[in-house]
């Protein structure tokens, strides 16, 4: 298995209502030198974490303990920039499962999805009823149904649907990357080549 599987998550969520958060922000690319999904958590945003003499920034939300959970809720346009997969490889190894955002930029989706984070793309309106929600009661939980495609708000009951590919969500579901889902095939692939050979 390549990752935990991913059915339904509640949670809370840390709130970061910053818009075009880029991936040289998420993950500085002087850190890339690694080529294994290994310790990159330790850097997430390393920039808005930490100061020069690795003192943590007090005000940066994730230096804040009266936010945690596997949810990031960012800003619209979450991900641009490069297409470096260590941004979403530093993202989960921190502990995130899911972020949510209005718009997400398409490679980042890709790569988070790939490797086990789902992207739950709302509406403006939506994204802001959860920021004001966690603003109001930071221990406030959001409820994620892969299965049934919809990110609730549990404090109101506020509910929307999110779309996602549907092979992409057979893959969470069963914690596959793409060479588990072969993997998976393993018979019916021998089948079809046993009745199919020339």
């Amino acid at each position: 298995m390549a990752y935990d599987k991913f059915t339904i998550l509640t949670s809370t969520a840390v709130p970061l209502p910053i818009e075009n958060v880029d991936t040289d922000q998420i993950i500085p690319a002087r850190f890339l030198k690694a080529t294994e999904r290994k310790n990159f958590g330790d850097n997430l945003f390393r920039d808005w974490r930490y100061n020069n003499d690795d003192t943590p920034k007090k005000d940066f939300v994730l230096n804040n303990p009266i936010y945690s959970g596997k949810i990031l809720v960012g800003g619209t346009n979450f991900g641009s920039g490069s297409s470096r997969e260590h941004a979403a490889w530093a993202l989960y190894d921190y502990g995130f499962r899911c972020v949510v955002s209005s718009f997400f930029a398409d490679i980042f989706k890709g790569n988070a999805i790939n490797i086990g984070i789902l992207p739950v793309q709302v509406s403006d309106a939506f994204l802001d009823q959860i920021f004001k929600a966690i603003e109001a009661d930071p221990a406030t939980s959001i409820t994620i149904d892969l299965e049934a495609q919809t990110i609730k708000l549990n404090a109101t009951g506020a509910t929307e649907s999110f779309d996602i590919n549907g092979y992409k969500k057979h893959n969470l579901i069963n914690g596959f990357d793409d060479i588990d889902y072969l993997q998976a095939m393993k018979a019916e692939i021998k089948a079809f080549a046993t009745t199919h050979s020339i």
